[in-house]
């Protein structure tokens, strides 16, 4: 099974436990043997795809929660699908934060990510500082680069630790393995996404 997750800068791929990601401009036509099971943020990106391949279905349809939140994102959806009960973390160029509790999505809200918060600093010169991801979050800082590293982590760590309190927590995304070292009770999974995508595509019977 040849699963896509198409993203605003990279079309992310998933065959047998591998994971590689290709720019949309150079997207490779070596897997049109396959039938291709998507899901897309992209309306261009997906497009290009199509362009591409021949054997394409959007399972976007086929994936759904019981939740009240409006304009859920897909790749969201999609990583939360199938989990019972805990904290879903995407960490990438944004930080989302969802809650599934007894199969229900509670809610969920977004934080900037780690190289956002950093880009934001950048801004001013004096705080235009690589970020120091080793920081003691124990301590006080004693240097600027120490302060804005230390602001950043501390608020998207506690953020977290509010609200997740004794669940268990899913980590993905790019700095989701880093952010989960802070917290005992959790897990990273880089393939939570298309474990989702999996689900809906056996659930639905979808293999042909």
């Amino acid at each position: 099974m040849l699963l896509c997750d198409i993203g605003n800068t990279y079309f992310h791929f998933f065959y047998r436990g591998r994971i590689w990601k290709e720019e949309p401009n150079l997207l490779s036509r070596k897997n049109e043997e396959y039938r291709i099971y998507y899901i897309s943020v992209n309306e261009r990106n997906e497009k290009k795809l199509l362009e591409s391949h021949n054997n394409c279905l959007n399972i976007d349809r086929f994936l759904s929660l019981d939740t009240i939140y409006r304009g859920l994102g897909i790749d969201r959806i999609a990583a939360c699908f199938g989990i019972k009960n805990g904290i879903i973390i995407d960490a990438g160029s944004a930080i989302t934060i969802d809650v599934m509790q007894e199969g229900i999505h509670l809610g969920g809200y977004i934080l900037p990510g780690i190289e956002s918060y950093r880009r934001l600093f950048a801004n001013i010169d004096v705080l235009n500082v690589e970020f120091n991801l080793n920081v003691s979050l124990d301590t006080m800082p004693q240097n600027t680069r120490d302060a804005v590293s230390y602001g950043c982590l501390k608020g998207i760590i506690l953020s977290i630790k509010d609200i997740a309190k004794d669940n268990f927590i899913y980590f993905t995304g790019g700095d989701g393995k880093f952010l989960s070292r802070f917290f005992d009770n959790s897990v990273y999974d880089n393939t939570l996404v298309f474990k989702g995508m999996t689900k809906a595509v056996n659930d639905n019977n979808l293999i042909v």
